[in-house]
């Protein structure tokens, strides 16, 4: 059975208080990481993401196995709910959230995940980024269409506008692997929200995953440049690491 460690950092960055929310466990040789970014709404984005981490977590650990369909359920499920929360809101007046979920099964050795809106899932295999989920943006849009580059898109003014967020009113498509993906002893992940990965670009991730000995070690060396780099309207930044195995003995590079 594949050893699984999990480890998290959410910080409230340059605002009054933190929207983002995560949870992370294991039940028997499931692992599940959930990881959400609220926003807007007369109730605060924190009730939103909040909502969105209980729904998910409470599901995935009741789960006795999950599949793809699974997940996509649960996802459409929570949806619902946060939209029956707020019945009669309309437009700015609507609280919404994104999600990313991880779900592992240790014992088969097979990952799951799913993912709404701008909070990413990296996965990493040999040290190096190998899956990055894309986002529900404009900004993701037009890089797709070809209209901007990669540099262009991190710092375009619409990079915040999100196309599908859960608690809209409109329906939400989760983007869910449509099969579980095979794992192994060395592999990474990374939840995080756009106040994270907006400081990291996949060169940065995979060269604190090298210099790191644990999955907390990784995070922290990836915050000290978001806390060094602090400024009054830094979005709130959150993250969830989890190794698979023992990456800081497959993956050896000098430290940073």
């Amino acid at each position: 059975m594949l050893q699984v460690r999990m480890a998290s950092r959410s910080e409230t960055g340059g605002r009054s208080r933190n929207e983002d929310d995560l949870r992370y466990g294991a039940s028997g040789s499931f692992w599940y990481a959930v990881l959400s970014d609220g926003a807007g709404g007369h109730r605060s984005g924190a009730e939103a993401s909040d909502q969105v981490v209980r729904a998910m977590a409470l599901g995935l650990q009741s789960a006795t196995q999950a599949t793809p369909d699974f997940l996509t359920l649960l996802v459409n499920r929570t949806h619902t709910e946060l939209g029956r929360l707020q019945q009669g809101q309309r437009g700015v007046d609507r609280m919404h959230a994104t999600l990313a979920a991880l779900w592992i099964d240790a014992r088969r050795a097979q990952a799951l995940w799913t993912h709404v809106g701008d909070s990413r899932l990296y996965m990493l295999r040999h040290g190096r980024v190998c899956h990055v989920t894309a986002d529900d943006s404009a900004v993701q849009r037009m890089l797709h269409a070809g209209y901007l580059t990669t540099e262009e898109a991190r710092s375009h003014p619409r990079r915040h506008q999100l196309l599908s967020a859960i608690g809209t009113a409109d329906p939400v498509q989760p983007h869910t692997v449509p099969a579980p993906i095979a794992v192994q002893d060395g592999d990474a992940f990374l939840l995080c929200s756009d106040g994270w990965w907006e400081g990291h670009d996949a060169a940065a991730i995979e060269q604190t995953f090298a210099a790191a000995a644990s999955p907390q070690e990784w995070l922290d060396l990836m915050a000290h440049p978001l806390q060094a780099a602090l400024h009054p309207r830094q979005d709130n930044y959150s993250a969830v690491a989890v190794w698979l195995g023992a990456p800081e003995q497959i993956t050896c590079a000098a430290p940073l």
